[in-house]
């Protein structure tokens, strides 16, 4: 694979150029850029399979570059300090980065999850998605999440799931108009990503959409009817839970 390091730290290029020889001798690094513009200039000359893209540079960030850019015929790996804007709309777009200092166990995974998508030419969605979220970012119902599934991927509008449902280690979303979507993910993954939205787990084998929820009905724990007209029983140590987030999102 061909790849283009981008950094405007000098020190972050070498050290991540010395562990991409020393852990993944199947990328050849090709060149090298610290800024946007030296980047796209690179990008278009090399046509590289993998781009390094640092999201935080003076000037234009790593995500100016990849709006700027024409197309996305490669795979982006982000390298990327914190932000937590940023984070979520990563995660949500199931898109590869790597925390600085690069840790060389992760470098290794994402170099071979980047291997595999181009082996099986799914490249460019995930990116799309990220900077679709990033427009999204402070609205949570309005951004995308990328569900990876046993085929590839899907990517889903948040509103459009009414829930989550546990299968052993997988997750089965419920979306609108009746679809369903077996995830290699569990559910427990989701209600971690997914705080702070519209969506909690009330109960062990479910995580719902409070947008979705159509009726409540009193019970030892209770049960809500989905816009679907599933019917959900909460668990009863969930219960105030969920009637307190009830509260909170729809002023009740």
């Amino acid at each position: 694979m061909k790849a283009i390091l981008v950094d405007d730290e000098m020190d972050g290029l070498r050290t991540l150029q010395r562990l991409l020889e020393k852990h993944c001798p199947q990328v050849q690094v090709a060149g090298t850029a610290t800024s946007a513009a030296m980047a796209k200039e690179r990008i278009n000359g090399v046509q590289p399979d993998l781009v390094f893209l640092d999201i935080q540079m003076p000037g234009k960030s790593g995500l100016d570059l990849l709006s700027d850019l024409n197309s996305h015929s490669f795979e982006v790996i982000f390298v990327t300090a914190f932000n937590d804007y940023v984070l979520q709309a990563l995660q949500f777009s199931a898109v590869d980065y790597l925390l600085k200092p690069v840790d060389e166990d992760r470098l290794i995974e994402a170099v071979q999850r980047a291997e595999k998508r181009l082996q099986e030419e799914k490249k460019g969605a995930q990116s799309d998605t990220l900077l679709h979220n990033l427009e999204k970012a402070g609205t949570p119902a309005d951004m995308r999440l990328c569900l990876p599934t046993l085929k590839g991927f899907m990517i889903v509008k948040l509103s459009e799931i009414i829930y989550g449902e546990a299968d052993r280690s997988y997750t089965v979303f419920h979306i609108e108009g009746g679809k369903t979507v077996l995830v290699s993910k569990a559910l427990i993954e989701y209600e971690e990503l997914l705080r702070g939205t519209s969506f909690l787990r009330v109960h062990k084998s479910f995580l719902i959409n409070l947008q979705h929820v159509r009726e409540y009905q009193r019970g030892e724990g209770g049960t809500v009817i989905m816009s679907n007209k599933a019917e959900i029983e909460i668990s009863r140590r969930k219960k105030e839970a969920f009637l307190d987030e009830v509260r909170r999102v729809f002023k009740y």
